[in-house]
């Protein structure tokens, strides 16, 4: 008899874990062993019970949110795989959820076959991206050349980007450091290679290029 893929479940709504429970119950590879309301309380949970093979979580949820999870499990427990399930499907929360090792993306909406295959591909390290957000972005972004063109021509890789959303939005140096578990010295230098690639003399100047260039928005 295989093993089942045991799975954490994390969002902030216990209609929705329920929800989930339920649907899941008539797959018998997979086994819900626990649920919790938030990020902080599913590193709580990782460090006091007998680890999951998979988390799937909610983006935006008090205290500690999905991203922050995210960046905690890959710090602390790498061999987790996390699985975002979130009713956001803006194409910058995505790609910073991959970045930050993620192993799927799904609506909310999907069906429990779509959330199957996601679990089971991201437990043989695989990863998925529903299909409806992936349709969703391509209609969106096929006329608007504008990001990858400069990100290309700037030669600006997915890390800066992700380090320009933080400075964007306010974070020092120390700040950032401490949230991608790097030093503050390696925040510098990426902060000063972006002030290079982009010909900028401060972060004022940098952050209204990279706006009106639509690298971020």
């Amino acid at each position: 008899m295989n093993i089942p893929i045991k799975v954490l479940l994390v969002d902030d709504h216990a209609i929705v874990r329920n929800g989930i429970i339920a649907l899941l119950e008539e797959f018998p590879e997979i086994e819900i062993v626990g649920q919790v309301s938030n990020g902080s309380e599913a590193i709580d949970y990782l460090k006091s019970n007998e680890e999951p093979k998979i988390i799937i979580t909610d983006l935006k949820m008090p205290v500690m949110g999905g991203l922050d999870l995210i960046r905690n499990v890959k710090a602390s427990f790498q061999h987790i795989n996390v699985i975002v399930l979130s009713g956001i499907d803006e194409l910058k929360e995505i790609l910073m959820c991959f970045e930050l090792g993620a192993s799927a993306y799904l609506a909310k909406n999907v069906s429990v076959y779509e959330i199957v295959f996601a679990i089971n591909q991201a437990a043989i390290g695989y990863q998925h991206l529903s299909t409806g957000i992936g349709l969703k972005l391509l209609s969106e972004n096929s006329s608007n050349k504008n990001f990858s063109t400069e990100l290309s021509n700037l030669n600006i890789s997915k890390r800066e980007v992700e380090i320009l959303y933080f400075i964007a939005d306010g974070y020092t140096n120390s700040e950032i450091a401490e949230k991608l578990f790097t030093s503050k010295r390696t925040i510098e230098g990426y902060r000063q290679n972006l002030l290079d690639k982009t010909g900028k003399k401060n972060t004022a100047a940098l952050i209204n290029y990279v706006v009106r260039s639509g690298i971020i928005d």
